[in-house]
C-alpha cells in the first residue's frame, strides 16, 4: 500500500493542536518527532513529552486528497502552517526490516542470528532470536554492552535474572553460555510473551522463567542484568539489589554517558564498581556485590 506524510513544524504548545486537526481530517497516524537536536530522555509511562521544536508527522492514503487537509489545517490552526509533503515509497516494510537485520557477533563465541537467517558459525554459542513486539535484537548499543559483559562471564550453573527481560535476549543469551537456570522480569506482558517464544526457539524454555514484577518469587541469583534506563535503575535499586547474592556480579545498561557517575554513587554504596564501559553515548555500568 502506498502512503504520503504531511511533516508541520510546531512547538510544545501547537503539537497537539496539529495533531488533533490531522486527526479529524482523516489521518490514521500522528507521531512527534524531535525538530532539532533537543532529545528527551525517560517520559514517565504514558507521559508524552514534546520538543520546544516538534515536527508532527501525519501519515495517509496516498489517494487522500492533501489539498483538503492542508486547507482544514490553515483554517483551524491557532498558528501559521509550515508544512512539507512527501510520498513514501510503497514497500513491504516487515521485509524491510527483516532483510537488514543481520547475524551479530559479541566478544569470541556468541552470536545473535535472526530466526529467518542461515547461522555463519554453527560451532559457535548461537541465540536465535525474533523479537515480535519486544525491545532487544543486538543491534542496539545497551543490549549490544550487556552481551559482551554476559560472554565475558563464567556462567556455568549460575542463576541469572534478566531484569527487563524485553525479547529475551540476554537470559537466553545467559542460558546458552551455561546458565542453569534464568528469571526474566518485565512490566510487559508482551515481552513476557516474546521471551517466552524466543527460549523455546532456542530450545531453552526449561530453563527460562517470567514473571511481571507482582508476580515474581523470591530468590537469590548468582548474576543480575538490567537493561533499562538510569531512572527506575536508581530508583529501583534495592529491589534490583536484593536478588543478588553476595558477591554476585551484576551489569546495567539503559544509560547515557551524562547519567553513568549518578547511577554510580547509588550502587557503589553496595557494590564494588568496575571501569564504566561504553559504546557510542550509551554506558554499562558492572561490579560485585559486596557482603
Amino acid at each position: 500500500m502506498a502512503w504520503i506524510q504531511i511533516r508541520i513544524h510546531a512547538n510544545k504548545e501547537t503539537a497537539d493542536q496539529l495533531s488533533d486537526l490531522l486527526l479529524d481530517v482523516g489521518c490514521p497516524s500522528v507521531t512527534f518527532m524531535d525538530g532539532s537536536n533537543n532529545p528527551v530522555y525517560e517520559p514517565k509511562p504514558g507521559e508524552v513529552i514534546l520538543w520546544p521544536d516538534t515536527i508532527v508527522i501525519g501519515l495517509f492514503d496516498a489517494a487522500h486528497d492533501m489539498d483538503e487537509v492542508v486547507n482544514y489545517l490553515k483554517e483551524n490552526s491557532s498558528q501559521p502552517v509550515t508544512y512539507k509533503i512527501e510520498q513514501l515509497e510503497d514497500k513491504d516494510w516487515e521485509r524491510e526490516w527483516m532483510d537488514n537485520f543481520h547475524p551479530i557477533k559479541f566478544g569470541e563465541r556468541l552470536w545473535i542470528c535472526p530466526s529467518w537467517r542461515d547461522i555463519p558459525e554453527p560451532d559457535a554459542v548461537n541465540v536465535l532470536l525474533d523479537p515480535g513486539l519486544a525491545f532487544g535484537t543486538g543491534t542496539h548499543a545497551t543490549t549490544a554492552l550487556c552481551l559482551k559483559w554476559l560472554e565475558s562471564q563464567d556462567l556455568t550453573g549460575k542463576t541469572v535474572v534478566d531484569f527487563g527481560c524485553g525479547s529475551g535476549i540476554l537470559g537466553i543469551a545467559a542460558i546458552k553460555l551455561g546458565a542453569q537456570r534464568v528469571i526474566g522480569i518485565d512490566i510487559d506482558p508482551q515481552a513476557l510473551a516474546a521471551s517466552l517464544d524466543n527460549a523455546k526457539r532456542n530450545g531453552v524454555a526449561d530453563q527460562l522463567e517470567v514473571y511481571l514484577p507482582e508476580n515474581q518469587p523470591e530468590f537469590s541469583a548468582d548474576i543480575v542484568v538490567a537493561n533499562i534506563l538510569a531512572q527506575p535503575l536508581r530508583e529501583l535499586h534495592e529491589i534490583i539489589l536484593a536478588f543478588l547474592k553476595p558477591h554476585g556480579k551484576i551489569a546495567m545498561s539503559g544509560i547515557l554517558e551524562e547519567q553513568a557517575q549518578s547511577v554510580a554513587n547509588v550502587y557503589e554504596k553496595y557494590v564494588d564498581l568496575e571501569a564504566i564501559a561504553q559504546e557510542g553515548e550509551w554506558t554499562r555500568v558492572s561490579g560485585s556485590k559486596r557482603n
